[in-house]
């Protein structure tokens, strides 16, 4: 479902978008919209992405379902400075 959506934008950059929208051949509301999904699709992936370093090291063990990782940091952290 489409819905409109009021945007405010510097006037030349509407102008500029426009003009690139025209020599691509699409709407400028087909631009935005695209880079939106693209936006917020990249947003999620970056949240979802691991380093390598942790990528290798999934799987390599299993923790008890009860195990509560702030409290053991907290320990570990109060033992190293206190």
């Amino acid at each position: 479902m489409n819905t409109k959506l009021t945007l405010t934008i510097d006037q030349s950059v509407i102008e500029r978008a426009k003009k690139y929208a025209r020599k691509k051949e699409r709407s400028l509301s087909d631009l935005i919209e695209n880079y939106l999904k693209a936006l917020t699709t990249e947003e999620i992936s970056k949240q979802d992405e691991l380093s390598p370093t942790v990528k290798s090291l999934k799987g390599s063990f299993k923790m008890p379902k009860d195990f509560d990782y702030k409290k053991e940091l907290s320990e570990r952290l109060t033992e190293k400075y206190l």
